[in-house]
């Protein structure tokens, strides 16, 4: 079956604009996930869920596929089952919606139901999908409007002197783009699993592992190899429960991505995991010793000042967006005392 997704330049002025490419493609709905591999091995094929981020990118020419392979009727690819040993399991198509409003994440991972209840608008959620949410493509104006940079063959990032008010403050460089998932921030608070799937085999990938940083891999922001797909994230049950929670700063106040978001988590066992979104190009993981010094309790206002600093250290802003360092020491600075006062 072929398909054809036109497209229009979106960096054209309106009065300039081209008429519209189609750009062809096939179109398979994996019924397996031996199914979906086999046909993802074939070059220039990719994996399809809700697509509210692919069809954009075929658009803009940012993706160029020959096939898309739709993963979405895989048997268990929506499921959300809790394993008798805790563990949930959440199959890649699961919509960001159903996620949200199941009984059990809510009870039970509370901060995942709220990172999922944030994401976009409530048509995205109804379509979007964990995996797709999870290897969605970085929104950095320059690259999704086809301006020369080190993620489309240019020669360097046009942001370091240019608008830069969204980019990264923490472990930017070369490129400075922050991923826009909100999951992502919860699930490595929760220290969850990415479980994926090629023709060498399964692997079973850490969600801190997941993301690969600009200066270790330019053009693509996971570890995912090529033909290689996410079926399941793990959540394990030693991270149910507890005290949780997500919070995120949009411009807008509501449908946006975050400027600066946190997830914030203390464990059954008395750990605590400090996560932080939208300034860094993967979800930033505050170092564990400030985490240790807050979960061993005894810290009085002024201590929790000083570990927020030390949390952001390392921050650097670069001409437009200082603000992100103030906003994320405002979010750890109420995380922190919150969970110390419960």
């Amino acid at each position: 079956m072929g398909y054809a997704v036109p497209r229009q330049v979106a960096c054209d002025p309106p009065h300039s604009r081209r008429p519209l490419v189609s750009i062809p493609f096939t179109y398979h709905r994996a019924r397996s996930v031996d199914d979906a591999v086999a046909h993802l091995a074939v070059p220039r094929s990719l994996p399809i869920g809700g697509g509210t981020d692919l069809l954009v990118l075929l658009k803009e020419e940012l993706a160029r596929p020959e096939s898309l392979v739709d993963v979405r009727d895989i048997p268990g690819a929506r499921s959300i089952v809790a394993r008798p040993d805790g563990t949930l399991v959440i199959g890649a198509a699961a919509r960001v919606h159903d996620i949200a409003t199941d009984a059990g994440v809510r009870a039970r991972f509370p901060a995942l139901a709220s990172a999922c209840e944030s994401v976009g608008t409530t048509a995205l959620r109804h379509m979007g999908t964990l995996g797709g949410n999870l290897c969605q493509r970085p929104r950095c104006w320059y690259f999704r409007q086809n301006v020369p940079c080190l993620k489309s063959g240019g020669h360097d990032c046009p942001a370091v002197r240019g608008e830069n008010q969204y980019h990264a403050i923490l472990g930017g460089g070369p490129c400075y783009i922050v991923h826009p998932s909100d999951p992502a921030v919860a699930l490595t608070a929760l220290e969850a699993v990415v479980v994926a799937r090629g023709s060498a085999g399964e692997r079973r990938i850490p969600i801190a592992a997941f993301y690969a940083m600009p200066a270790e891999r330019i053009e693509q922001e996971t570890v995912l190899d090529a033909g290689e797909i996410v079926t399941a994230v793990e959540i394990p049950g030693s991270s149910a429960d507890g005290w949780q929670r997500y919070d995120k700063l949009m411009q807008r106040g509501a449908w946006d991505f975050a400027l600066v978001s946190l997830a914030a988590a203390r464990r059954a066992d008395g750990d605590v995991r400090l996560v932080l979104g939208g300034v860094a190009p993967k979800p930033w993981r505050i170092t564990s010793s400030i985490e240790e010094d807050v979960a061993s309790g005894g810290v009085d206002p002024d201590d929790v000042a000083t570990l927020v600093d030390r949390a952001l250290l390392d921050a650097s802003a670069l001409s437009k967006n200082a603000y992100k360092i103030d906003m994320a020491a405002t979010l750890l600075r109420r995380a922190i005392a919150d969970m110390l006062a419960t």
